[in-house]
């Protein structure tokens, strides 16, 4: 009787173990689809927008061409204005040999206007020799382009968030930056651990968590400079070695 309870138990305590690692598994997979979905998502608008491009590439000319016969030229730099800076803004995107990272700064790129915040992209490098995963580059971009969106939410006058691509001989180095307010400096110690945010309401706190855990699983490291209407995250990625 005694042995066939603990064996019950043992039983249970199995299928107990079995059911929660489904469950972080299952947990992993959706969030991995998540990560996928947002990257196709991406560079579906991305295609669409350089298809549009070119197929209104002869329309801009025809335009041109007419407001500069017409000696419009007021006309003609009110016209190009707008053509241009979007012309540029996708050009700044199209920097690096990743076709998602390529379409995920776009997206963002979209979203901070939308907002009213202006972005100053730089990029150096192409990261071809990047080992990490696309979709897990773009996870950690996407939460930290995301946060200094949030840290500007409720800021009034210019906003504007800066990143830089660039690399050095064994790693690629990336800073994003806004001119937010300044994290607290009793949070910026413990602003990687789970649960810590500076987000009002519940549900916040797993993003810069989830970014320091992208970065460690690729012997990348992360870190946070944060004073008077400055804050940057700068994180680092290992080179892949050629052989």
């Amino acid at each position: 009787m005694t042995i066939s309870l603990m064996f019950g138990f043992f039983a249970v305590a199995v299928l107990a173990i079995c059911i929660i690692l489904l469950i972080i598994y299952s947990w992993k997979m959706k969030q991995h689809y998540l990560s996928l979905r947002e990257s196709y998502q991406n560079l579906e608008k991305l295609n669409s927008n350089l298809r549009a491009q070119r197929h209104d590439y002869l329309n801009h000319l025809q335009v041109v061409y007419g407001l500069m016969e017409m000696e419009e030229y007021e006309e003609l730099r009110n016209y190009l204005q707008p053509v241009y800076k979007d012309m540029l803004k996708t050009g700044k995107a199209l920097k690096t040999s990743k076709p998602a990272i390529n379409a995920l700064l776009k997206a963002k790129m979209d979203e901070a206007e939308s907002k009213g915040i202006d972005v100053y992209i730089e990029v150096k490098s192409n990261l071809q020799d990047l080992h990490v995963e696309d979709w897990e580059l773009c996870k950690v971009l996407s939460n930290l382009l995301n946060n200094a969106m949030t840290a500007l939410s409720e800021k009034s006058g210019e906003k504007k968030i800066e990143l830089e691509i660039t690399e050095d001989r064994e790693s690629y180095l990336f800073t994003v930056s806004n001119n937010g307010p300044m994290i607290p400096k009793e949070m910026q110690e413990s602003i990687f651990k789970q649960g810590i945010t500076t987000k009002k309401g519940e549900g916040h706190g797993m993003g810069l968590y989830i970014v320091s855990n992208v970065l460690k699983s690729y012997k990348g490291t992360i870190k946070l400079v944060s004073k008077e209407n400055e804050t940057t995250f700068s994180f680092s990625l290992p080179k892949e070695e050629r052989r």
